[in-house]
This record gives C-alpha cells, sequence and structure tokens, in this order.
C-alpha cells in the first residue's frame, strides 16, 4: 500500500483475534477494535515516514481520519465515537412478549406480508465500567425487570400494527429500537421522581429479540 508521500506499507498482524493481512487485502476473524487500532498505527507509520522523506505536511490518503471515526460509530466528519466503550460488567434481563403484526402485504416480505403471530424472547443487558461501590452491582436487578416488564406490557398480547399504525414495518430490528427507547424513558423517569440521590444506572444497554434459535436482531446504545 504506496501514498502519495512515498511511503510503502506492508503489515502483518497477529492478534488472539485472528490474523489481519493489510498487502493483500485479507482480513479473518478480527474485532472491529482491534482493526482500529492497527489502522490507527499504519497511519501514524504513514505520516511518520512522509516526515523522514521530507514531506512532512503531506495528508496520507491511506488512512483518511474518516475512515477510522466510521469504524468507531461515527459519521465521519469528526464526532465523537459513539461505539460501546469496554464495560467488564453486563446484568441481564431475560423477558418474553407474544404479538401479532404484519408487513402489510409489502411483497419485499413474502408469506409473513399477511398478519401472523410471533413469540419474542427478549434479552435485555446492562453494561458498566464499575460496580456500584456499596451494593457490588450493575444496577438493582429488581429496579431493572421491573422496567423491562413495564415496557414489554405496551406489546404482549397486542397487534403492533395497532400499536404503531398501518404504514410501519414492525420488524425484530425494529422493535429492539422501541424495548431500547422505552427502557433509557423508565430510567429517566425514575430519574426524575428521585431527583438528589444517585443515578439508578449509568453505562450501556443492549436489547437483544430472539425470533428463534436461528434468528435474532439487537439494538445498543448509551443509557443516557
Amino acid at each position: 500500500m504506496k501514498d502519495e508521500a512515498g511511503c510503502i506499507l506492508s503489515i502483518k498482524a497477529l492478534s488472539h483475534r485472528g490474523l489481519l493481512l493489510i498487502g493483500n487485502t485479507k482480513c479473518k476473524m478480527i474485532g472491529a477494535q482491534y482493526l482500529i487500532h492497527v489502522i490507527s498505527l499504519m497511519a501514524l507509520l504513514c505520516s511518520a515516514n512522509a516526515s523522514i522523506f521530507g514531506v512532512a505536511n503531506a495528508r496520507p490518503k491511506c488512512f483518511p481520519s474518516s475512515l477510522i471515526s466510521q469504524l468507531r460509530g461515527g459519521d465521519g466528519d469528526g464526532d465523537a465515537p459513539t461505539s460501546r466503550p469496554y464495560l467488564p460488567y453486563t446484568l441481564a434481563i431475560r423477558d418474553s412478549i407474544m404479538i401479532a403484526h404484519s408487513f402489510h402485504n409489502n411483497p419485499n416480505f413474502g408469506p409473513a406480508g399477511g398478519l401472523h403471530g410471533a413469540t419474542y424472547t427478549v434479552d435485555v443487558e446492562f453494561a458498566s465500567k464499575e460496580l456500584h461501590p456499596e451494593c457490588k452491582w450493575v444496577i438493582d436487578i429488581g429496579a431493572a425487570s421491573e422496567m423491562v416488564a413495564d415496557v414489554l406490557k405496551q406489546f404482549n398480547y397486542k397487534n403492533l400494527d395497532d400499536v404503531f399504525g398501518d404504514e410501519v414495518m414492525t420488524t425484530t430490528e425494529f422493535m429492539c429500537k422501541a424495548v431500547f427507547d422505552g427502557i433509557v424513558k423508565k430510567l429517566k423517569e425514575k430519574q426524575m421522581i428521585n431527583e438528589g440521590d444517585e443515578k439508578l444506572f449509568e453505562g450501556w444497554i443492549k436489547v437483544t429479540l430472539w425470533e428463534s434459535h436461528k434468528a435474532w436482531a439487537s439494538f445498543e446504545g448509551p443509557a443516557s
């Protein structure tokens, strides 16, 4: 790989997570965070070589900043990373809902376009950087279970066409976001009621809906 400054990069990087061979563009079994670190390192090397060759102001084209930003979850315009940070502690709540819905006979959905039922297993994960100093928990499991149940009862035994309207495609992916938004809203409501007290939870939330043991979808983001 060669940039405008004349630096040639051919790097093999090995890790416990897999092999990245940039030289012939083969990537196998590699995590996004590891890829970010490798690309960042290569960009630095590229810049260093440019300085050595007397073109310190040259901007390497091989790794534009927008690429690294996009890999981190940004839109490429220098925005803050939105991908999940390293949060070692996780508490998960599992529940389920039974729903009916249709995809309004949209031909893209085939036979599922008509009205049909589904049972979702719902996993809600709460991840945090550290445990509560006194209680040694990520979040009060009772409070978390109550919040999840309160959100899911809006959909349980309901026709989602009635809940969201006839124009909305209530896919599994869409419902993950709907459950996520409901939980974040519940957290904010509880915090407003207990104003002045410490926050019930700070961290990252991931919602996964399982259609079956073969197929699932998820949505995740910061709790606030």
